[in-house]
């Protein structure tokens, strides 16, 4: 994709045959995605946000719809001014980018951010989260969403683990992609930072008899592990646990969902640290 080394540049296109669009269409492939080392989003405010948050813009769409909206042209200046490329083009070209039949009328093309395990920085009110061969993209993309809420400091994705950077979880996020440090790393790898993690490495699993809420979570830093949505945490990983915990349940469910479950671990975790902060003098 030669076409986003271009630099402060503005064109309009018309034609779904144009060489920039088919390049942008094909972002919704995942090995286009990984070659290129970019992805697409879609939305004014969080292409806003991204930028305030220094994410590197290559490419800025938006539907003639938007000309006199300011913030757009401001946006659009933004990325011009940044090298990026600005293209003004028509509805039908933006749910053919897109996929969708009602598509934002900003999308922006950035480039894909990976932090390195090695360099983590540990400090009070550390809490990070892993996800080991999650499949889900909407279930990643709530989670990402959550962690940012809950002030998370980073997510491990552990082996397979889906990529974050599809359309699907992109927007389940909500902007929380740009936000979250993310790390991606083999299980070797991560078992191998794991020995040398200091505080609390916590799991969830179906069997344990601990009741989530009955652990003290003050101990610092913590690590919380959550695993696949239907075979949850393997045993190599549950292994390196401190605890392993299990969420009651009453009903005939045999499983909660695991964006949900992720939820309640961390909001349990930070409620634990936000109240001793606050008997903190």
């Amino acid at each position: 994709m030669t076409s986003y080394k271009r630099t402060g540049q503005i064109k309009e296109i018309t034609s779904l045959a144009n060489p920039l669009i088919k390049n942008l269409k094909a972002l919704a492939l995942k090995k286009v995605r990984n070659r290129e080392d970019l992805f697409l989003a879609e939305g004014l405010k969080l292409i806003i946000d991204a930028l305030d948050l220094s994410w590197k813009i290559h490419t800025l769409v938006f539907a003639k719809l938007g000309l006199g909206n300011t913030l757009v042209e401001k946006t659009a200046a933004r990325t011009v001014a940044a090298g990026g490329l600005v293209i003004k083009t028509s509805e039908k070209i933006m749910a053919a980018i897109t996929r969708r039949d009602n598509p934002q009328t900003v999308i922006g093309v950035f480039g894909q951010r990976w932090h390195k395990l090695e360099k983590i920085a540990l400090g009070k009110n550390s809490l990070f989260l892993g996800l080991d061969r999650i499949r889900d993209p909407g279930n990643l993309g709530t989670i990402i969403r959550t962690a940012d809420a809950t002030g998370t400091s980073g997510i491990i994705l552990i082996g397979d683990t889906i990529m974050p950077y599809s359309l699907k979880t992109v927007r389940a996020t909500m902007g929380s992609i740009f936000s979250v440090p993310l790390y991606r790393v083999s299980e070797g790898q991560f078992l191998d930072w794991r020995k040398k993690f200091p505080g609390l490495v916590v799991g969830t699993h179906l069997k344990s008899p601990i009741n989530y809420r009955s652990v003290n979570y003050t101990k610092e830093p913590v690590l919380l592990l959550m695993g696949n949505e239907q075979q949850g945490l393997p045993e190599s990983l549950a292994c390196c646990c401190n605890k392993l915990v299990q969420i009651p349940q009453k009903g005939q469910a045999d499983s909660l969902n695991l964006a949900v479950a992720t939820g309640i671990m961390l909001y349990e975790i930070r409620y634990e640290t936000l109240e001793l902060d606050k008997q903190s003098p």
